[in-house]
This record gives C-alpha cells, structure tokens and sequence, in this order.
C-alpha cells in the first residue's frame, strides 16, 4: 500500500529528497505520493519533521 502526505505537510522537501523512486512531487501547496510510483519503503516518513505522512 502506498504512503500518502497528510494535510499538516509543511512543504519542506524533506520527504521529496528521501524517496528513492521519485515517487513524491510538490502538489497544490503540500507535496504527494504517486501511489502508482509509490514502493512503500517508509524512506519518506522517517524524513518527515512533522510526522504527517502515513501508509495509505
């Protein structure tokens, strides 16, 4: 199951600079996970300051 970014994202960039895949993108003022791009290694939360991204 893909990762998703949840609505307290901060648009570091953090998260964008750990995917491996480059799954993740600046979306409408917060970043997203292409789900279809998405492998589920977890790289992304554990980058995240606040703590808002999630298995999906």
């Amino acid at each position: 199951m893909a990762f998703v970014i949840g609505s307290e994202c901060i648009a570091c960039g953090a998260c964008e600079a750990q995917c491996p895949v480059g799954a993740i993108s600046m979306g409408d003022g917060r970043f997203e996970i292409d789900p279809d791009k998405c492998i589920s290694c977890g790289s992304c939360a554990g980058g995240c300051p606040v703590g808002t991204i999630s298995e999906g």
